[in-house]
Parts: structure tokens; sequence; C-alpha cells
């Protein structure tokens, strides 16, 4: 009885001491013991992940059949990748953000289209490369959020 007693005691020592556990293992135990407590105070406007939320549109809202305008803001690529997945996926919702500081080479889509129903989330993505084209291949990056309705 007296060995297992003294080996646990070993165990116990050794996860107690951090030279004896290999770097990646350390970092390990620091993260999952701090990530509860850093994401409780982390405030949601500088979460790392977006928050995805959905709602449902109140009885008296606008019929959803009703294609959306393009916004005044949107500069010209903006525009032209607007008008591209209006024209190609007849959304019902759709937000085109240039996020690359104006230079045009990553943007940030939010679509929500009657083409999406019954498509896992990939195949909605690759719907939207396709509607895109040639214009995706000059991008250096692109953020996509795709629901149906």
């Amino acid at each position: 009885m007296a060995a297992p007693r003294h080996i646990a005691m070993r165990a116990a020592r050794a996860l107690a001491s951090p030279r004896t556990l290999s770097s990646a293992t350390t970092t390990t135990i620091r993260h999952a013991a701090l990530t509860p407590r850093a994401v409780a105070l982390r405030p949601a406007a500088l979460s790392s992940s977006p928050i995805r939320t959905y709602s449902s549109a109140p009885s008296d809202a606008a019929p959803s059949d009703a294609a959306p305008s393009p916004p005044d803001y949107l500069d010209a690529g903006e525009l032209k990748v607007f008008n591209m997945l209006l024209e190609g996926l007849k959304p019902t919702r759709l937000e085109v953000q240039d996020v690359s500081g104006g230079c045009g080479s990553m943007y940030a889509l939010d679509i929500v289209s009657e083409r999406f129903a019954g498509l896992p989330i990939v195949k909605q993505h690759r719907l939207v490369n396709s509607v895109l084209g040639e214009e995706v291949k000059k991008w250096h990056g692109v953020q996509m959020k795709t629901k149906a309705p």
C-alpha cells in the first residue's frame, strides 16, 4: 500500500512543478485554467470569434421577397460585388464590406438567400464563389456568412 501512495505523491509534485512538464503541456494547463475567466471578462465587442445571432422577424416586417438595394456608402468595388451577388443569388439580405482598408483585396459578405435552402455551409460558400467567378480570384481573402431565410 505504501508504494501507490508514494507514486501518487510523486505524480502530484511533478504536476505542481512546471520544470518537469513540457512547454506545450504547461501552456495547455495554463490555457485551460485561464480560458473560462478570460472569456467571462472579455467584452463581446473584443471577442476574437464572431457571435452569430438569429431572430425571427416581427409579423409587421417588410416582405422578405424584396431584393435589397445597395446602400449609398458602398464604394465602386463593394458596389460591383453587391450587384454580382444580387444578380446571381437573388438574396433577401445582402451586406458587402471592404475589410482590407479600402484597397479591395478582402471583403466581408453577409448573405441570406433562398438558394441556400437545404445546402450545407460549404456548398453555400461554393455557390457564392461560383457567382463571383473570376472576381474572387483577385482577392486576398473573403469572410462569408451565409444562411437560408
